[in-house]
């Protein structure tokens, strides 16, 4: 696949940005990857992006050290200029409330780390190739 779209990957664990820019990698998708550690730093960046700058598809970690992944989501999908970029939550979490309220909220979809190659392609697929 060569698609090149500009990614921002929200994740604090070193081990896990580390696997995310080998799937994305090994799928030539890391060319437009920005990584932000934390939940503030993303958004204070998504908010004072041009349109053109704004990423295509946002992957989101919800356990953040300074703000949940889904109280992001929430802002994000609030912000009208923000709303319409899908996000993709990439988590340890199983739950069926996390599952639930990441797609009540907006989610485009949901991934239990470790993410796979497969499971990260289909729903960049599904996304950008409908």
């Amino acid at each position: 696949m060569d698609l090149q779209i500009r990614i921002l990957l929200v994740e604090d664990s070193l081990e896990d940005v580390a696997v995310t820019k080998r799937v994305l990698k090994h799928n030539k998708l890391d060319r437009g990857l920005v990584i932000a550690t934390r939940g503030k730093v993303a958004l204070d960046a998504l908010q004072n992006k041009t349109k053109e700058y704004l990423p295509q598809l946002i992957l989101l970690d919800i356990n953040l050290p300074d703000i949940s992944g889904i109280d992001l989501l929430t802002l994000l999908k609030k912000d009208k200029s923000l709303d319409t970029i899908p996000v993709v939550i990439l988590t340890g979490s199983n739950e069926d409330q996390d599952i639930q309220k990441s797609y009540d909220l907006g989610a485009s979809s949901y991934l239990v780390k470790p993410i796979s190659n497969d499971a990260l392609m289909l729903v960049v697929e599904k996304l950008f190739y409908p």
